[in-house]
């Protein structure tokens, strides 16, 4: 987030993974969090001939942080020692320019399956949807692509048009992709997952997140699980039998500007202004979704940091609708995972 917006068992990790990677990639001191799989999405799950696995990074945010270079190289090394079935990207990642050149790259270059999808901060200074398209190797703003079996449904929530627009970035999925979102749902066998930069639950949801719910909960058959960035958080909701789950900034924690302070060095803030309003992670953050249908489960490998500086709480972040401020702000990726019912 920049200012103008609003604000699972680990898997064995491979021998040559350093202390610092297994830390990242998941740690017995973070608890297991269990929650059951709606029993109706059993069937698709089953249609599976085995796990698949994804690796997953968000709200990278390279055009703010001084290291994101460094960030996704972390991810890019963690990513290369497993066996993964596609790398997913959840937006507010690079600038599609050729300054960014290297951190596109690395991503690209970590899967032969990278996905991307349009964060809101994607298109700050003056770059567009079209170039977020051509630069980093999208098909279209949104999409659909089939991932070992898991068919990935890619949201664009950066629409124009909501008759509850208060102002700041849009945040909304439109009429016409909405329409488009009904006949995918329909159409697809399933498994499906949702994939999105803006939640479609849960705080700072879109606009119409009640009638993308509705359009959702009405597959839930097929639904496994809806994934979206751009919070900044740790955290799940439930609607209505469908999962959303947040996934934290590989990065950082917003804060805004009644908080501005220093957290490195004077030439890094000199240099990334807008790192003065961020409580930064010492470390990247990042995860894998495990989908496996032999034991109906879906398991997030989570990752843990720490604060560089003062966390929040020591800021004195104020309380916020429906955000637990103890657990949900956290330089935290929990493990989760997923279970039947």
């Amino acid at each position: 987030m920049l200012p103008t917006d609003q604000a699972i068992t680990s898997a064995a990790k491979p021998e040559s993974l350093t202390r610092r990677e297994a830390l990242k990639l998941g740690t017995a001191s973070v608890p297991l969090l269990a929650l059951a799989l709606a029993a109706r999405s059993h069937a698709a799950l089953q249609k599976l001939d085995r796990p698949v696995r994804i690796g997953m990074i968000a709200d990278l945010h390279q055009d703010v942080m001084h290291d994101g270079v460094q960030r996704i190289s972390a991810f890019a090394n963690a990513m290369q020692k497993q066996t993964l079935d596609a790398v997913l990207q959840l937006g507010d990642f690079a600038y599609p320019a050729e300054k960014n050149r290297e951190v596109i790259d690395r991503f690209n270059g970590s899967h032969k399956k990278p996905l991307h999808v349009i964060g809101n901060h994607d298109t700050d200074s003056g770059h567009t949807k079209a170039e977020c398209l051509e630069v980093w190797g999208m098909p279209s703003r949104y999409y659909t692509t089939d991932v070992a079996g898991v068919q990935l449904i890619v949201l664009d929530g950066n629409d124009s048009g909501s008759p509850t627009y208060k102002g700041g970035y849009p945040s909304y999925i439109g009429e016409e992709q909405l329409a488009w979102l009904e006949k995918q749902l329909e159409e697809l066998a399933g498994p499906i997952v949702v994939v999105s930069h803006q939640p479609l639950a849960g705080p700072a949801a879109v606009d119409n997140a009640e009638q993308v719910q509705q359009l959702l909960s009405k597959a839930a058959d097929k639904v496994l699980l809806a994934i979206n960035g751009h919070t900044h958080i740790d955290a799940i909701r439930e609607v209505e039998h469908v999962r959303y789950l947040h996934v934290n900034s590989a990065s950082y924690y917003w804060m805004g500007g009644d908080y501005k302070h220093t957290s490195y060095p004077a030439e890094v803030h000199e240099s990334h202004p807008y790192i003065e309003y961020t409580c930064p992670y010492r470390e990247a953050l990042f995860s894998t979704l495990v989908i496996d249908p032999e034991s109906l489960t879906i398991t997030l490998e989570g990752s843990k940091s720490e604060w560089v500086g003062k966390s929040p709480n020591e800021m004195g972040l104020k309380e916020q609708n429906d955000l637990d401020l103890t657990k949900e702000v956290s330089p935290t990726i929990s493990p989760r995972k997923i279970e039947r019912s």
